[in-house]
């Protein structure tokens, strides 16, 4: 069976592996079997987030002919946070709905 290993070790830098696997294999088999952990030096320490084409699975997921595992890297900043911080940079009055507003029209319109 044939999948495709995926991980953005870093932004905009794609690590992609064709891999051929057997029937019925775990994503965590497929990634003990492409030395997944020698490829990238320190991710057996992080706990891995995985995925199959954007969808969420667990370790033991069955990968079916044609399948994309990914495996996540960990958020750095939450980003809840990191729009606030971007609000405040910008200022109440630079962002919004109203920002842009028609010369001598009210505020709000």
């Amino acid at each position: 069976m044939n999948i495709s290993l995926v991980h953005a070790a870093a932004a905009r830098e794609v690590v992609e592996r064709a891999l051929q696997v057997p029937e019925g294999c775990t994503a965590q088999q497929a990634l003990a079997l492409a030395g997944w952990s020698m490829l990238l030096p320190g991710i057996e320490d992080q706990s891995l987030t995985l995925g199959v084409w954007g969808r969420r699975i667990t370790a033991e997921h069955l990968l079916r002919e044609g399948d994309r595992l990914e495996v996540y890297r960990s958020l750095r900043v939450d980003p809840k946070v990191a729009r606030r911080e971007r609000f405040v940079g910008q200022g109440a009055r630079g962002t919004g709905l109203f920002a842009r507003r028609k010369p001598g029209s009210k505020a709000g319109y």
